[in-house]
């Protein structure tokens, strides 16, 4: 049985490293869609919710509808029992029924007063309800073509780079299996725990990159053995030297144009 070949320091390097180019790269990518995908979701939901709001006003103005049309019936049979008493009042025997039947019309003259005093209120409503109905149209159309222009910006940027993006993705997930789980594991607390996602730096003007905290000579001269993972004391950063980001970049680059 063939004797597993150990995989040397300076391999791991390189392998985190590229592990590093090509999350970065999906991060690119996604710095791209940007907060499109949110505007999207959050348009969705004010376009849904003007719909419901418009549902909701339409029905209001049946409710008003049906309340005026009640409303006059209630004034029709006000008006008839009227018709109804003045002709009972010709037929009375004495005072007591006259007072009494002119009472009732009293009674009724007060509900049709009322009832259309009622219409009066709801006909207002109805005119405010068209006013805020005629506005939220007004929102909901500006909304969706607001909607529609975005939806085409990111279907847009998805035709794009969907593709290279699932395909790295994969990458990432395969290069990870080539990497022990401990640096693995170290990588992915690193690069969640820095603001731009980058867990492995080169040197760059004796600092790590992105670094402004100088790194001693000797450890310069550590890192470019690359015989052991050097780790940045300031930011935890794991440093690689120049020379070997050079040369992993282009590897990277070569590999990312055929994506």
């Amino acid at each position: 049985m063939a004797k597993k070949k150990e995989v040397t320091v300076e391999e791991r390097l390189r392998a985190l490293y590229d592990l590093q180019l090509i999350d970065s790269r999906i991060d690119e990518i996604r710095n791209v869609r940007g907060e499109l995908p949110l505007e999207v979701r959050d348009l969705e939901d004010e376009v849904a919710g003007l719909n419901i709001r418009l549902e909701k006003l339409v029905s209001s103005l049946e409710v008003i509808d049906n309340d005026i049309a009640s409303k006059k019936n209630l004034i029709e049979e006000s008006k008839a029992l009227i018709k109804k008493y003045s002709e009972q009042q010709k037929n009375v025997r004495n005072n007591r029924e006259y007072n009494s039947l002119t009472k009732e019309v009293e009674f009724q003259e007060l509900e049709i007063e009322l009832a259309e005093k009622h219409i009066k209120e709801f006909k207002a409503q109805i005119e405010q309800k068209k006013q805020v109905i005629a506005e939220t149209k007004e929102r909901l159309k500006e909304r969706e073509t607001h909607l529609k222009h975005k939806k085409g910006e990111l279907d847009a940027i998805l035709a794009e780079t969907e593709k290279e993006e699932q395909a790295l993705i994969e990458k990432s997930e395969t290069y990870k299996t080539q990497i022990e789980e401990r640096l693995v594991a170290a990588y992915v607390r690193i690069r969640t725990n820095v603001k731009n996602g980058l867990a492995v730096v080169p040197i760059e003007r004796g600092a790590s990159g992105g670094s402004f905290f100088t790194i001693p000579p000797q450890v310069q001269v550590e890192i470019a053995s690359r015989k052991k993972v050097i780790t940045d004391e300031h930011s935890g950063r794991i440093l690689v030297d120049a020379a070997l980001a050079e040369e992993q970049k282009a590897k990277m680059e070569k590999m990312f144009s055929k994506l």
